[in-house]
């Protein structure tokens, strides 16, 4: 009985933490104030129910002139069909009061954010390389909550914010970084993909759309949501056209549309929803300590650097050869604010970036590295899918080798070194479980370039040399 009872209680602490949503105009109760519940579910303001009941009566309807021998299944509203329609989470969390906002902001205080260096060591047992990128994004994010954690102080000195632009080619590490800073600060993280963002009015996503996953993301706090981080990835791929007759609809128009989610602005949010419509309930999220971070590949802009280069640096008799950039592998590095505005991102949009830094492109010991030194490598988890099994698993170092050589040649980063573990390690995953009295597989360099088989050592016995 005492364990039903405090089941219940919780219940009810869940539901009293939301309020009701107006069906109509989708309001909170906060703002409307008591609604009128027609089931459990559908709530309408006394505004909207006024308003109905005002058109009703009006008599601008002529009912006797309606004929409704033609609709003969017509019944009256079935609210129970109606309920079917509604979304399953129609309600949005409570606003703390104002005395509780204090102590809320309080209780995230300086004290509580890691050090820059702390920071930087906890991304060090995940992501291998990028020494500068590491620092940089440590540092951003220290000083970004120790604004928020400031707020507007009696002295008049207001911080602004430090969002982020991350360009590093594909497979660097990106999206990784942001993931691992977000578990790491254990703050609300949402990811969004800009080619899917278009201008409102047209098929695809809104740009509120992105908040709508981050307060997804903080179980539609708003509170917490406002103290989140959201990274927008493929950010060039909303750099304005170039030589186009047609609407730009997914470019120009959507970098205009985010800078207002940037500059930081009270922004009406679809809960549960990629746009707004009839169904769904909006909520005001303010995006004034929402860190921004975009990232994105850029991949013309090293034509774009090396042009800028090759003119600085060819005029007069000790000019260099044209070819001289072509190939530098970390050309991006040497990238400028003008580089990235003639790639395509507007000025604005730029300027509210101002923390601007590059990834490296992954070398051949970079990606034996990454094969072996994370906290979560692809080997260590092939190592304990295996021990599962009680069969140990081992790499040679020139096995590890081979890897990062064949990564290197689909040139697609880090990316390339899962796909090409997992087709040779298909074989051994189908055959291993066969045989209980196998006790350790070696991979060997010979393996990976098809001139033979895995070692295979059987329990008590001498190694063998598995057929491939």
């Amino acid at each position: 009985m005492d364990m039903e009872n405090k089941e219940q209680e919780s219940e009810k602490t869940e539901e009293n933490s939301y309020e009701d949503v107006c069906f109509v105009c989708h309001r909170p109760e906060s703002k409307t104030g008591k609604m009128i519940h027609l089931t459990k579910e559908i709530s309408i303001c006394p505004e909207c129910m006024q308003r109905t009941m005002d058109m009703m009566s009006s008599g601008n309807v002529d009912y006797s002139k309606m004929d409704f021998s033609r609709m003969p299944n017509i019944s009256m509203i079935n609210l129970a069909d109606l309920q079917n329609m509604i979304p399953k989470r129609q309600k949005v969390k409570k606003k703390a009061p104002r005395e509780q906002k204090e102590t809320v902001k309080k209780t995230f205080d300086i004290r509580s954010i890691p050090a820059p260096h702390r920071i930087k060591e906890s991304l060090d047992e995940y992501v291998i390389g990028q020494e500068k990128a590491k620092k940089v994004i440590s540092v951003a994010v220290y000083n970004h909550y120790k604004r928020v954690a400031a707020g507007s102080e009696a002295d008049g000195i207001e911080i602004e914010k430090s969002n982020m632009l991350m360009i590093g080619p594909t497979g660097s590490g990106k999206t990784y970084l942001v993931k691992t800073l977000a578990r790491l600060l254990d703050v609300p993280l949402a990811i969004a993909d800009a080619t899917s963002l278009t201008e409102a009015g047209y098929i695809g996503d809104d740009i509120e759309s992105v908040l709508s996953k981050l307060l997804a993301a903080a179980d539609n706090d708003v509170e917490r949501a406002e103290q989140g981080i959201v990274f927008i990835d493929e950010i060039d791929k909303i750099a304005k056209k170039k030589n186009t007759n047609q609407r730009d609809v997914s470019g120009e128009s959507v970098q205009q549309g985010m800078l207002k989610l940037l500059e930081g602005a009270e922004i009406e949010v679809p809960v549960g929803a990629n746009s707004k419509n009839a169904m769904v309930p909006l909520e005001t999220i303010n995006t004034r300590n929402i860190l921004f971070i975009c990232g994105g590949a850029f991949p013309d802009l090293t034509e774009i650097i090396k042009e800028r280069l090759n003119r600085r640096s060819s005029i007069g008799f000790r000019a260099d050869l044209k070819d001289k950039y072509d190939h530098e592998k970390n050309l991006l590095a040497q990238v400028t604010v003008e580089d990235i505005r003639k790639f395509g991102m507007i000025p604005e949009f730029i300027g509210r970036l101002p923390v601007i830094f590059t990834l490296d492109a992954l070398t051949e010991d970079m990606m034996v590295s990454v094969l072996k030194e994370p906290k979560n490598a692809i080997l260590k988890q092939y190592q304990k899918l295996l021990q599962l099994d009680e069969v140990k698993l081992d790499f040679t170092e020139d096995a590890l080798r081979a890897i990062a050589r064949k990564a290197m040649e689909k040139d697609t980063g880090a990316r390339a070194l899962r796909a090409i573990i997992e087709d040779f390690m298909l074989d051994i995953m189908y055959e291993i479980p066969k045989d209980d009295n196998i006790g350790q597989v070696l991979i060997t360099e010979d393996y990976i370039e098809h001139r033979g088989g895995p070692l295979i050592t059987m329990r008590g016995v001498p190694a063998l040399t598995m057929q491939g």
